[in-house]
């Protein structure tokens, strides 16, 4: 049994004491000394032991400090009295663990002495009721905001969306409270407005995420990431193009109001390079490797690096089979741009298919548009598979009332891609599933809108990670 010391006065003291008592272990066994005794609800005589003394006297604390405890705890009224304990039992002990109720902003430079702040306890309780501030988890792991819970306005993004369809980088939905309910998550189950959520993750990545279930729209790249990458590799890249490719980029950069790295690989061309350098800012990194590099693990090394959220890449570097199925494991959404004017973009254009991918990625979808001041289509190709897609119009339907963002809907009983074909001035969003990362090749013959998307490879394209 572990012998623990708490020495008490007043209505803290005791409240603590009765705390202590409703905790279930079976290995403690708690001494209490109390100047004045105070009678304790249902309390286990067993396990605790009551002592009345006035404990600033050493003579009398000599006596039950004969005793091995492990650690005592000081939850006192008068910092007199506190200071003085503490020197009875140092005079007794030299090293025993000493934890005080510290109200008088105390100082003391003995390492086995630690002191609670009782204002910081309450600022911090009185911080956690706080609204569109987040409550962490302080006594749970390492106490860092990798424990949070977050409650979900209707406004938000995530109301009525199945967790399955939520993407999860980094950080896990682990517990949902509904009514003071707890409901274990599942990928069917669906998210509520005023659910109360428990996230585990990386406090970085959380804080984003709190962000986004607040719905604070204008939040794009994140939460998969903070900054912008244009990733340019000149053996595949025309030269003629690159110039442009790089306006268009810091035009997306300065829309998105994030850094943008600039990364080149096997660099040919001296002007260009001259050029590129010629960017440097601080809101602009530079970064070339000169030596033969191995695609992927360069790649995702810098994802990591520059908590890159965004990739931007030319319609020639997706077009290459190793470098799409490199992009599509970094878990990141790319930019692919085309040869047409980017400025002028008015219109984000979707196309439905047979699955609920658009659903997933119906949050990033907004945020976007609303930073780029996009208007929201979609196209219905009628011939087919009309149930599942009618659920993913009702949800963007919503969605449209929730964040005040007008949407088309366009039900076509041509082809799409040949009627998207026909119109300027708009960019494709695609989720980003398995089926792109395949050789086009093989999809010569297929009727799959998404494994058809090189069709409109003179269009810009963003392609949206489904699941992380």
């Amino acid at each position: 049994m572990k012998k623990i010391l708490i020495i008490s006065s007043g209505s803290v003291g005791s409240h603590f004491i009765q705390r202590v008592s409703e905790t279930y272990t079976s290995e403690n066994i708690y001494y209490i000394v109390q100047t004045k005794a105070k009678k304790i609800e249902e309390i286990n005589p067993a396990r605790f032991k009551f002592y009345e003394f006035d404990p600033t006297s050493l003579y009398k604390l000599a006596n039950l400090l004969k005793m091995e405890f492990i650690q005592v705890f000081i939850v006192m009224d008068s910092q007199i009295d506190v200071e003085n304990t503490i020197k009875n039992i140092r005079t007794i002990k030299k090293q025993l663990r000493i934890i005080v109720l510290n109200k008088w902003q105390m100082q003391n430079e003995d390492a086995n002495v630690v002191f609670v702040n009782e204002n910081e306890l309450i600022a911090s309780r009185l911080l956690d009721y706080l609204p569109n501030v987040p409550v962490i988890a302080q006594n749970v792991g390492i106490g860092e905001g990798e424990i949070m819970e977050v409650l979900v306005p209707f406004g938000s993004s995530f109301v009525y969306r199945h967790i399955g369809a939520i993407a999860q980088k980094n950080w896990r939905i682990v517990a949902i409270y509904r009514n003071r309910k707890l409901i274990m998550p599942s990928r069917r189950k669906m998210i509520q407005p005023n659910d109360l959520l428990i996230l585990v993750g990386e406090p970085s990545v959380l804080k984003s995420v709190y962000r986004s279930i607040k719905r604070e729209l204008g939040q794009f790249p994140e939460p998969f990431g903070s900054n912008l990458l244009l990733y340019i590799d000149m053996n595949i890249v025309n030269h003629d193009t690159i110039k442009e490719t790089i306006r268009r980029a810091v035009y997306a950069h300065r829309e998105f109001k994030h850094e943008l790295v600039i990364k080149v690989v096997n660099p040919s061309n001296i002007e260009i390079l001259q050029y590129i350098k010629s960017l440097r800012s601080l809101n602009v990194i530079i970064s070339i490797d000169y030596d033969s590099v191995n695609l992927k693990e360069t790649f995702h090394k810098d994802i990591k690096t520059y908590h890159i959220g965004l990739v931007i890449i030319s319609k020639e570097m997706f077009g290459d089979y190793y470098v799409r199925n490199a992009m599509y494991e970094a878990h990141v959404p790319v930019l692919k741009l085309s040869n047409r004017r980017f400025s002028t973009l008015k219109d984000a254009a979707m196309i439905l298919s047979n699955n609920k991918d658009l659903e997933k990625i119906s949050a990033t979808v907004f945020d976007i548009s609303e930073q780029m001041n996009f208007k929201i289509e979609l196209y219905n190709y009628t011939a087919e598979h009309q149930d599942e897609k009618e659920q993913v119009v009702e949800h963007y339907n919503n969605l449209s009332t929730i964040f005040s963002k007008s949407i088309k809907v366009y039900n076509e009983n041509e082809n799409p891609i040949s009627k998207l074909a026909q119109k300027e001035n708009f960019i494709q969003l695609l989720p980003f599933n398995k089926k792109l990362t395949s050789r086009r090749i093989y999809s010569l013959f297929s009727t799959d809108s998404e494994k058809l998307y090189y069709k409109l490879d003179d269009y810009h394209q963003i392609f949206i990670p489904v699941q992380l």
